[in-house]
């Protein structure tokens, strides 16, 4: 009777297991239902969605600097985000180490309809320089990043086009095509790898306006946070023009903090230490 009992419970939950799988198959098929541009733009505002909610985080990130010949170059910033209501995050990087960058710091007011804000304070001149829309496309800092990588990827600022499934490492994932509808973007268009059952960014292939793969960014190391956000704690990016990388390392996350919108201002930047 007690192996049969066992034998029965067995069953069930092998039974409720195939059943979740089934669910989620059933789950993530549906969201590439459709043409490709309905459904590149369903996968990608779930993507988004599965993200929103968290108010407000901050974390601390160590940048290597890696030129075609593997010698390396280290330096040591921190992050702050805030979510606003209806509109793009904001994003303030300041930097720590070396000394010749300490105090550098970097603020982003993104949108979801029209370009971002950018802005750069430069301790040494004691200067808050604008980023213009056509100056996005340049390397943030001297990283293989543009300072238009650096916000938070908004769906509406992009055309999208479901492709195909395609493994990725030890997952499947969809893949989708975007295109940038600022004709300031440094990008033609990219092609996007998301894990179907978590929809997070494994990888990113950049094409530069003539259309050739320009960069590849490969993102590892997830990480749950408050049983809902994922959150990388590598990024590694690859300039294949010019055979330099550079690698982000995250750590020290912390969510709900007491950040507010005041902390995001241009005098706020000026204040970043």
């Amino acid at each position: 009777m007690i192996h049969c009992s066992i034998l029965r419970t067995i069953l069930l939950l092998t039974g409720s297991i195939l059943a979740s799988f089934s669910w989620a198959a059933e789950s993530s098929s549906s969201l590439v239902e459709g043409n490709a541009e309905e459904a590149g733009f369903r996968v990608a505002t779930e993507a988004r969605e599965r993200q929103m909610g968290f108010g407000n985080f901050t974390a601390s990130l160590t940048m290597i600097l890696r030129n075609k010949q593997g010698r390396e170059k280290q330096r040591e910033l921190r992050l702050k985000v805030i979510e606003v209501k209806g509109d793009g995050d904001r994003t303030m990087f300041v930097f720590d180490r070396p000394h010749d960058v300490k105090g550098t710091a970097f603020l982003i007011h993104a949108h979801k309809n029209e370009p971002d804000q950018q802005w750069l304070y430069l301790p040494a001149l004691k200067r808050v320089k604008g980023i213009s829309s056509s100056k996005q496309s340049g390397s943030f800092m001297g990283s293989e990043f543009s300072y238009e990588d650096m916000g938070t990827v908004e769906v509406e600022k992009y055309t999208h086009r479901y492709l195909r499934n395609e493994p990725c490492s030890d997952l499947e994932c969809f893949v989708l095509e975007r295109v940038p509808t600022n004709r300031d973007s440094g990008y033609s268009r990219q092609l996007v790898w998301l894990d179907q059952e978590e929809l997070r960014t494994m990888q990113v292939y950049f094409f530069d306006r003539r259309d050739e793969h320009l960069k590849t960014m490969v993102v590892e190391d997830y990480r749950q946070y408050l049983d809902r956000y994922w959150r990388s704690r590598k990024i590694t990016i690859t300039n294949h023009l010019t055979g330099k990388s550079t690698v982000l390392h995250w750590a020290d996350f912390q969510f709900g903090t007491d950040l507010d919108a005041k902390d995001f201002t241009k005098t706020a930047l000026k204040r970043a230490r």
